[in-house]
């Protein structure tokens, strides 16, 4: 049917309504699908302005790589209602999946996609890194992890950690996958705990090796991304024992396998096995036996050792050299919570979808059935979280503009704000994620329908990279140092979005209008007020334990709860700064006026889910009931332009699935005679 025939025949439908009623809810009869497109009113924003404004960077390169994807067999194209859609077979076994993944990454080998990602330098180059991995992520996590581990992290470790001959002899054959590169940080025994690792390396000076040992069973690597059928090369991170005195955590390269995949001597390698996600990517274990590596293979742009077993480094405090070395880890928590994010655009895409084009009950005994997204209860489900997706894909876009630009000095930045991003932005996933799954009722159960399967794949972003709720507390724990750091100095704050402490302390109204609710002052100045108050309140509860005889650490451990609090109050106010930013660059218009309206509510949201703002009197309970109520009403505000602020996600229709379209005919019994 064409569009001018669709358009008159839902036209028609309007047309012979009944005279409308007193009823909040609008009822139009259900006869059949009628395209969202065609039935919701058109929206007074450009949607690829929207689009221009959350992607933020190489549009046409994401697109391209869309095209790219759309058109071979290897990415799993079936027709569904006259449209085709491109996802991975979960049905396939878990090797099946596995090797689809390497098909797929060699597909994208041989048409460019991966050209620069290691041997390009600059700013645009790695923004173009970041927008094609995003892109990828959309398709299919199993690929997007498998590559992130082969470039960002094997890859990233030889640039980060190695110096020039490490570089002039990895990189290329990295990028071209000569060689097939993983990360062996991780092990039985040890997983944020970093520094406990227990894999052990010595040095022996008559040959001119380390030899690398597993000295137990606990210190078997483990969960090692590539290892168990692919990867032929590994960066090994180990204690480093030199004439008897351990010098902490480094990093080597390591062959384990060979040209022709056979594991190499004194390498044993175990399957990690089945995954409730992510088994398209073959994790496994590595046990080393005294294996045997050049001493030329120590990654040492931070220490090295000479051939007659001299511990060199120019850091001599071992936690100031611990801290260097790991600091340029912080590109997987970059591209985590980034992911996270697009993750969230495909489940609220087609949830948002579904429910405009799915009815249930109606308003009177025989008269038509309603909307879902007409109901205030199912807006109130979903519209808060779609601002809340808007409001974090800004805060992305802030670490990664950080992260490109990074330098010495501001590493401990990044470190501090890609924890605190990675661990809510994830959190938010998996929570938008099961809202979308249940908003989908039944059809989220389908496995073609994506929603209720990316829960599975993307569950695993809450621990890998580091353990969120670690994570949040070492937020906290810098939040702290730099708290004390100014006691000592007697100096104004200074960095990480604290400069707000240097004023007077914000005071909330006792009457909550609604536009002093929406003004973004007002906005700010509750998140400061939050994020002042919490880290005096934690600063107090650790000295107050250490003066009653506790240990540093301890003190710390003790006040987890404020931790926590805090935690979030900086990931939030940083969040909402990152929004006022992006909507402060946008022209006076149709757009910045939506933009005002889904900062409001990601605000509001914040403000009425957060049990501290009641817990510590920020809010007396009746400003917290007059922010309930304006929630509702931006929910009422955001409904008519739902669809557009999905459309303005950029998803081609391709990437998302049947339910978010004509979910009618995709389950008519002759989509089950091909």
């Amino acid at each position: 049917m064409d569009r001018v025939s669709r358009r008159t025949q839902v036209l028609s439908k309007h047309l012979l309504l009944r005279p409308p009623s007193d009823h909040p809810l609008g009822a139009n009869p259900c006869l059949n699908y009628s395209s969202t497109e065609l039935s919701e009113p058109s929206d007074n924003f450009d949607p690829e302005a929207m689009r221009a404004l959350l992607d933020s960077h190489n549009l046409e390169d994401r697109d391209w790589l869309f095209g790219v994807m759309r058109q071979s067999h290897l990415f799993n194209p079936r027709s569904a209602a006259g449209r085709v859609f491109v996802s991975p077979d979960y049905n396939q076994s878990m090797q099946q999946q596995r090797e689809m993944t390497m098909k797929r990454i060699a597909y994208l080998l041989d048409r460019g996609v991966f050209r620069g990602w290691l041997t390009e330098k600059g700013v645009d180059a790695e923004m173009r890194k970041f927008a094609l991995f995003e892109v990828i992520g959309i398709f299919d996590h199993s690929l997007a992890v498998k590559l992130g581990v082969h470039f960002f992290l094997w890859g990233g470790a030889i640039q980060f950690f190695g110096t020039k001959r490490h570089h002039d002899k990895w990189l290329r054959d990295t990028e071209s996958y000569l060689i097939k590169g993983c990360f062996a940080m991780s092990e039985l025994g040890h997983g944020s705990n970093v520094r406990g690792i227990e894999t052990v390396t010595t040095y022996d000076r008559n040959t001119g090796e380390f030899v690398i040992n597993t000295p137990c069973e606990s210190a078997q690597k483990y969960w090692i991304g590539g290892a168990a059928n692919h990867a032929t090369h590994t960066i090994v991170f180990s204690q480093l024992n030199i004439n008897g005195n351990n010098q902490g955590v480094h990093a080597f390269i390591a062959q384990i396998r060979d040209a022709d995949g056979s594991v190499c001597p004194n390498i044993r390698i175990a399957d990690c096995g089945h995954k409730i996600g992510l088994n398209g990517v073959d994790n496994g274990r590595i046990w080393f036996d005294d294996v045997r590596i050049p001493r030329e293979n120590l990654l040492n742009s931070v220490a090295d050792v000479s051939p007659d077993g001299q511990y060199l480094s120019a850091i001599k405090d071992p936690d100031q050299r611990f801290a260097a070395f790991l600091a340029p880890l912080t590109s997987g928590r970059v591209t985590i919570a980034v992911s996270a994010i697009y993750s969230s655009k495909i489940g609220l895409a087609i949830a948002i979808r579904y429910s405009l084009t799915r009815r249930a009950f109606s308003l009177t005994p025989d008269g038509p059935e309603v909307l879902l997204l007409d109901y205030p209860s199912h807006q109130r489900r979903l519209l808060p979280l779609l601002a809340k997706t808007y409001a974090m894909n800004f805060a992305a876009n802030y670490l990664k503009s950080i992260y490109v630009k990074r330098t010495p000095q501001s590493n401990k930045i990044i470190h501090v704000v890609s924890s605190a991003f990675k661990a809510t932005l994830t959190w938010h996933n998996m929570r938008t994620l099961q809202e979308c799954r249940e908003a989908c009722g039944g059809q989220g159960l389908k496995t073609e329908n994506r929603v209720g399967h990316l829960k599975s794949e993307y569950d695993v972003q809450s621990t890998f990279e580091g353990d969120n709720n670690v994570l949040m507390q070492q937020v906290s724990k810098a939040l702290l140092g730099e708290y004390l750091a100014v006691q000592k100095r007697n100096k104004p704050f200074e960095g990480l979005g604290l400069e707000h402490m240097n004023k007077a302390c914000p005071v909330i109204p006792s009457i909550l209008t609604s536009s002093t609710l929406r003004s973004s002052q007002f906005q700010m100045d509750a998140f400061c007020l939050r994020e002042r108050d919490l880290l005096n309140r934690f600063a107090v509860e650790v000295l107050q334990h250490q003066k009653h005889g506790q240990s540093k650490e301890y003190s710390f451990i003790l006040s987890y709860q404020l931790a926590e609090d805090l935690g979030r109050a900086f990931s939030d106010r940083a969040i909402l700064q990152t929004f006022i930013e992006a909507e402060a660059t946008v022209p006076i218009g149709s757009l910045k006026d939506i933009l005002g309206v889904l900062r409001s509510m990601f605000a509001l949201i914040c403000l009425e889910e957060d049990a501290a703002f009641l817990r510590y009197g920020y809010l007396s309970t009746e400003n917290a009931t007059a922010i309930r109520k304006e929630v509702m009403k931006l929910c009422g505000e955001l409904r008519p332009h739902a669809l557009t602020l999905v459309r303005s996600f950029g998803i081609p229709d391709a990437f998302l699935s049947p339910i978010a379209f004509n979910w009618i005919e995709s389950n008519s019994w002759s989509s089950t005679q091909h």
